[in-house]
């Protein structure tokens, strides 16, 4: 029986390149920096409605993104009149955490409030 190859063998691999040596004989490596993308941030956004109390947005607000009373009277009267404010802008898994804790505390307060996370464009 007669075995024919199909393909003409391959040839062999380059070598890998060789650090850069001086005349000391000490060799010296190239350093390559790496640049990494900073990570993409969402935006925590109440949505408004007809059930939920103002002041119970206002004390979630203090609460669990820790703004004075001032502040989180001005997002939740942004909320109320607009239809949605955005509370915070965080990472993707902090902004999930945060997202589950204000559903967690309306659920518990027998509140039907309720708050979504998007990426930051």
């Amino acid at each position: 029986m007669i075995c024919m190859a199909t393909k003409p063998p391959s040839s062999p691999k380059p070598p890998p390149p060789r650090p850069l040596q001086e005349e000391g004989g000490s060799v010296v490596l190239e350093r390559r920096t790496l640049r990494t993308e900073p990570p993409r941030m969402y935006q925590v956004v109440m949505l408004n409605d007809d059930y939920t109390p103002m002041e119970f947005v206002v004390v979630v607000l203090q609460e669990f993104f820790y703004k004075d009373r001032e502040a989180a009277t001005q997002i939740m009267l942004k909320i109320h009149l607009d239809g949605k404010g955005v509370c915070g802008v965080y990472t993707r898994d902090v902004a999930a955490t945060k997202v589950e804790q204000v559903l967690d505390a309306a659920h518990k307060a027998g509140h039907p409030l309720q708050c979504v996370s998007e990426p930051v464009e």
